[in-house]
C-alpha cells in the first residue's frame, strides 16, 4: 500500500476501495454521482446561457446578502453575551449585507455585469501578480525556462483579462465547460469507483 509521503500531495485524497467497507464505497459513489450531476447541470447552464447564468448568481448572492445581514441583525440584537461595541458593528455589517442583498435582487441584470467586472478585474490583477512572481523566482527554479514561460504567460493573460471585456465572458464560457467536463469525469467516476473491490 502506497503512502502519502511516497506518492507525493495528491496521494492524500486518493482512496483505495480495497480499504474501504461496502457503504462507504455507495456513498462515495453516491458523492461522486451528487456532484458530477450538479457541476454538469451548472456547466451546461453557464455554456448555453451566459446571460441568464449570470444572473441566476447575482440573484443568489443577493438573496445570500439578505440572509447573511438578518443574521448578523438578530446576532447584534440578541446576543446579550458579547460586548456592545461588538453588537453595534454586528448590527452594521447586517444592515449592509441587507442592503446590498436588496440592491442585488432589485437590479440583478446590472448586478451581474458589475460582478462579472470585478471577477474579471480580480483574476486579471491576481495573474499579472502569478506571472511576477514566477519570473522573480524563475531564478531558483529548477526548469527556468518553463518558469519564464508561465510568467509571461499569466502576466499577457492578467492584462487581456484586464483591458479585453471580451475575455471575461469567454472566461465565463471556460468556466461552464470546465464544469461540463468535471461533471462529466465525476459522473464516471461514481460508475467506476469500486467496481472490482474486494469489500
Amino acid at each position: 500500500m502506497s503512502t502519502p509521503q511516497s506518492d507525493g500531495f495528491f496521494a492524500a485524497f486518493s482512496l483505495d476501495a480495497n480499504e474501504l467497507s461496502k457503504s462507504a464505497v455507495n456513498t462515495v459513489r453516491t458523492t461522486l454521482g451528487i456532484t458530477g450531476a450538479i457541476a454538469l447541470i451548472v456547466g451546461l447552464f453557464i455554456t448555453f446561457s451566459p446571460v441568464k447564468s449570470a444572473v441566476a448568481l447575482a440573484w443568489i448572492l443577493g438573496i445570500y446578502f439578505i440572509v447573511a445581514g438578518i443574521a448578523y441583525l438578530g446576532l447584534g440584537i440578541f446576543s446579550r453575551g458579547i460586548s456592545g461595541g461588538a453588537r453595534t458593528l454586528d448590527i452594521i455589517l447586517g444592515l449592509l449585507f441587507i442592503v446590498g442583498g436588496v440592491i442585488v435582487v432589485s437590479n440583478p441584470n446590472e448586478s451581474a455585469v458589475v460582478l462579472g467586472v470585478f471577477l474579471g478585474i480580480l483574476i486579471g490583477i491576481l495573474w499579472i501578480i502569478e506571472g511576477i512572481v514566477a519570473l522573480v523566482q524563475s531564478g531558483d527554479a529548477s526548469s527556468r525556462g518553463w518558469a519564464i514561460f508561465f510568467g509571461i504567460l499569466s502576466l499577457v493573460a492578467g492584462i487581456v483579462m484586464l483591458f479585453s471585456p471580451m475575455f471575461i465572458v469567454a472566461f465565463w464560457w471556460i468556466l461552464g465547460i470546465a464544469l461540463v467536463v468535471l461533471g462529466i469525469v465525476q459522473i464516471v467516476r461514481a460508475f467506476t469507483f469500486g467496481k472490482n473491490a474486494k469489500v
